[in-house]
């Protein structure tokens, strides 16, 4: 393991050099992983795995998910189960099931959770707040994290063009002694690029706030309240899209994630380096008590517990899909549509 200095924070990381795909396969060579939910992290994790040699069945409720899995690749009775069956059949069982889905379903998993087996999760979320969930594992097995910073998707896209998605691990509990050994293994058979040191509460408090907050929610509030304004100052939908979201991901972000924020305001006019580094302030100062307020409601436990509450409404999935329509349809982005639509590579 490598050590990261950051100032006067020091940061344990592995990389894929320090821990390779063989040493990987040979730690888990006796392993049955049964990825259990085939939703957001399910298909990325298990194709990732079983494209790098290990040994991965796939545990799934009947219904267009299963039907998925099926045209993945996996075979019923063969590598595709119930969720029952799978979590007998493994010794290492990944929940990688929505944290709603996890609560319900988490007495079948616990049934099977017997001595010696891991637990895997990829959000900390119901160890983090077990008061709310109900997760509570025996003591007699190893109960482990390895959280990619990004989708599934994106897991598996960056996997199939050689590259890596950063993760985080963490173990909770080591009762074999081999809790470290199986939680970089798999995070190097996920297709993990380098891998950083948490706790399941660190990571679940950073990823909720990162989702409601940069990630998800603040930039869309972001960019929505710099179109509105732009739009109603006379400025097109078309003008307004690309000088809010296109130029941002389309020309912008490549630079700074390449070489980080100064590379990128040094690739621009001296007039927009200038402007950005006066306001950078004022936005700074703005928001950071919003950030703040957040993180608060992510660590008293109300944003989790607001999550297991609309989840378990009925009808939620109907009313998110409506919610995520209005967004869709709202006209900043029925706007990007278009404009996408008339990019290069689309035409």
């Amino acid at each position: 393991m490598a050590k990261l200095k950051f100032g006067n924070v020091e940061e344990t990381v592995v990389t894929r050099e320090e821990f390779p795909l063989e040493k990987a396969r040979e730690i888990l060579k006796d392993e049955t992983i049964a990825v259990i939910g085939y939703g957001v992290q399910g298909p990325g994790q298990s194709l990732n795995l079983r494209d790098n040699g290990f040994n991965v069945i796939v545990g799934q409720r009947a219904g267009k998910t299963y039907d998925k899995a099926v045209a993945d690749g996996w075979v019923p009775g063969e590598t595709l189960f119930s969720i029952e069956e799978a979590c007998a059949k493994g010794t290492i069982i990944m929940c990688l099931l929505s944290d709603a889905a996890v609560i319900s379903v988490w007495p079948t998993i616990k049934k099977h959770l017997t001595p010696g087996k891991a637990l895997y999760f990829s959000h900390g979320f119901a160890i983090a707040w077990p008061d709310r969930t109900g997760v509570v594992p025996p003591a007699d097995v190893d109960v482990i994290l390895v959280a990619p910073k990004g989708s599934g998707t994106s897991l598996r896209t960056m996997f199939l063009e050689g590259r890596g998605l950063n993760s985080s691990y963490a173990i909770e509990q080591d009762y074999t002694g081999r809790a470290l050994d199986r939680t970089l293994a798999l995070a190097i058979g996920i297709g993990s690029g380098y891998i950083f040191e948490t706790t399941f509460k660190r990571e679940a408090y950073s990823d909720l706030t990162g989702e409601r907050g940069s990630l998800m929610g603040a930039i869309q509030g972001l960019l929505l309240a710099q179109y509105e304004v732009l739009r109603e100052n006379g400025h097109t939908p078309s003008e307004a899209f690309n000088e809010t979201v296109e130029e941002l991901t389309q020309s912008l972000m490549p630079l700074f994630a390449a070489k980080g924020m100064d590379w990128m305001y040094a690739n621009c006019s001296t007039t927009a380096q200038r402007g950005a580094l006066d306001w950078m302030g004022p936005f700074h100062d703005a928001i950071k008590p919003v950030v703040e307020k957040l993180y608060a409601s992510v660590a008293c436990g109300q944003e989790a517990q607001n999550s297991i509450d609309s989840n378990s409404k009925p009808g939620y999935r109907e009313g998110l899909e409506e919610e995520l329509k209005a967004l869709r349809e709202s006209e900043m982005w029925q706007a990007g549509a278009t404009v996408r639509g008339l990019r290069p590579e689309n035409n």
